[in-house]
């Protein structure tokens, strides 16, 4: 009697502490999935490296960075870096984005060149669809703002906002506000050959015609060539 007491008492707590362990385990499993959830985007680490011309004449070349997600005003945001080198002119612009949707938050801009030295702060209210404009130069502030009708874009982003679109289709096209409108339509897939390669591309056009956007027609959907009015952007580059 004594023998089957104990064994049922071995039992029971060889049961409990197999529970306790599939209770760990079960518990390291959601926290993992919970840490799989927030996986940074799959960009970042890009560095793209673009050639700017003015027609046929180089003027120098433009460089984006998707850096590592970091904070602004408590909330976990996308960072990138929009650096323009032109003979005596020098443009750095830090783009705060939500990792979401990749619409602006907040840009700050240091230009320096050509006799100017500013610092500019883009402020992008989305919820109020407002952009707010800060300039300093040397001891002068100035300040403006827009009203859009819509979630309001950055020229820059834009290109790499329309990459994330998951089925493109000839026809697609969204209304962005920058913060004028424009209406961002995909308009044909085609070849495109530019000094790091030949690529499938998307072709966006915008309408007003004001500029134009080839999008590599693979999984990277990397911004080949950008052409606005004055001055298009070429790859050069392409680093992860």
């Amino acid at each position: 009697m004594a023998k089957k007491l104990f064994l049922y008492i071995f039992l029971l707590f060889f049961f409990l502490s197999l529970l306790a362990w599939a209770v760990k385990i079960t518990r390291a499993y959601n926290a993992a999935i919970i840490l799989q959830s927030n996986v940074p985007s799959e960009y970042i680490g890009e560095r793209i490296v673009y050639d700017v011309y003015a027609g046929w004449f180089h003027l120098g070349i433009s460089t984006f960075t998707h850096l590592p997600d970091t904070r602004l005003a408590d909330k976990e945001v996308a960072l990138m870096t929009f650096e323009t080198k032109i003979k005596g002119f020098y443009d750095l612009e830090q783009i705060y984005s939500d990792r979401d949707t990749l619409l602006p938050l907040r840009v700050l801009r240091d230009i320096d060149g050509w006799g100017i030295k500013e610092k500019i702060i883009e402020e992008y209210n989305q919820k109020d669809l407002t952009l707010t404009f800060t300039k300093f130069t040397g001891d002068k502030k100035e300040e403006s703002s827009l009203k859009a009708k819509g979630p309001i874009h950055n020229a820059v982003l834009l290109p790499f906002y329309i990459r994330k679109m998951s089925k493109p289709q000839i026809g697609w096209s969204i209304l962005a506000y920058i913060p004028a409108e424009f209406e961002i339509k995909l308009v044909a897939e085609q070849e495109i050959t530019i000094p790091s390669g030949t690529f499938k591309a998307y072709l966006f056009k915008s309408v007003p015609a004001n500029f134009e956007i080839w999008v590599s027609a693979d999984e990277r959907r990397i911004p080949l060539k950008i052409k606005s009015s004055g001055s298009t952007m070429v790859m050069k580059e392409y680093k992860r």
